[in-house]
């Protein structure tokens, strides 16, 4: 008779943001089918989060959704005491949360600069700020934060969104440099050209054009980001830390 195999998240608490759809849903389920109890938030789009949770405990691990607005402050610090009230610790958390308000620079708007930045870069401070405490308080926490290729090379009109993602890396770096002592690793993954809901409407035109730029051919799927994440989240990445993770298909 054959032993049990450990799986590699094993009773430990994630919490995933922005995780009803995309990317997040499918690095819930990825952690979910490792064992990984699962917190998440999602902002209005309650029957796709329905759908997740009832994805995630269908493979038998606890799963509670929360509503939320990640990019305030205060709402981000509530979610996490729910959290740990709820599951008694956090030892994963992913910053997923984001938006894209996308134009030129020179027509580009305030209120479209604010949002973007306020969603995709102050949502990240804001979750990372609230878990230090209780990561700390474990000696023990890995903080992936979701980048972006165009975090890394610009792209003509997501000046908001770049810099966005732009900004998820310093964080990231510096976070790790300040927690490294107290057990707690970050890291950035940053995708490329990844087929999402949003990707998937866009003209068959362009999204060959995309592809073209790609030495691998082809659009990522959601579950190869998923994978890295569970890396990350894992003892199989004990001692990385400050990492920038590209998912790109060699796309630089």
């Amino acid at each position: 008779m054959t032993k049990n195999k450990m799986k590699l998240l094993e009773n430990k608490v994630a919490l995933i943001t922005g995780a009803s759809r995309g990317i997040g849903r499918q690095i819930a389920l990825k952690m979910a089918s490792e064992g990984c109890n699962i917190a998440f938030t999602y902002h209005t789009n309650k029957p796709a989060a329905d759908e997740t949770q009832a994805q995630i405990e269908a493979m038998g691990v606890r799963c509670v959704a929360f509503a939320g607005n990640a990019a305030d402050f205060d709402d981000a610090h509530r979610l996490v005491d729910q959290v740990v009230k709820e599951f008694g610790r956090i030892d994963v958390l992913v910053n997923n949360a984001g938006i894209t308000k996308d134009g030129l620079i020179m027509r580009m708007t305030e209120q479209q600069w604010d949002e973007v930045l306020g969603v995709n870069l102050k949502s990240a401070f804001n979750f990372i700020h609230a878990v230090t405490p209780v990561m700390m308080r474990q000696r023990s926490g890995s903080i992936i934060s979701m980048s972006s290729v165009v975090g890394l090379n610009g792209n003509a009109g997501q000046a908001n969104y770049a810099a966005s993602k732009a900004g998820i890396i310093a964080l990231t770096k510096s976070t790790a440099k300040e927690l490294g002592t107290r057990g707690i690793r970050a890291n950035v993954i940053a995708p490329g050209f990844i087929m999402t809901d949003m990707t998937a409407s866009l003209p068959e035109q362009t999204l060959q054009d995309f592809i073209r730029l790609i030495p691998m051919r082809r659009a990522g799927k959601p579950e190869e980001v998923a994978g890295v994440a569970l890396f990350l989240a894992s003892d199989l990445s004990s001692y990385v830390s400050g990492e920038v993770i590209q998912v790109n298909g060699a796309m630089g």
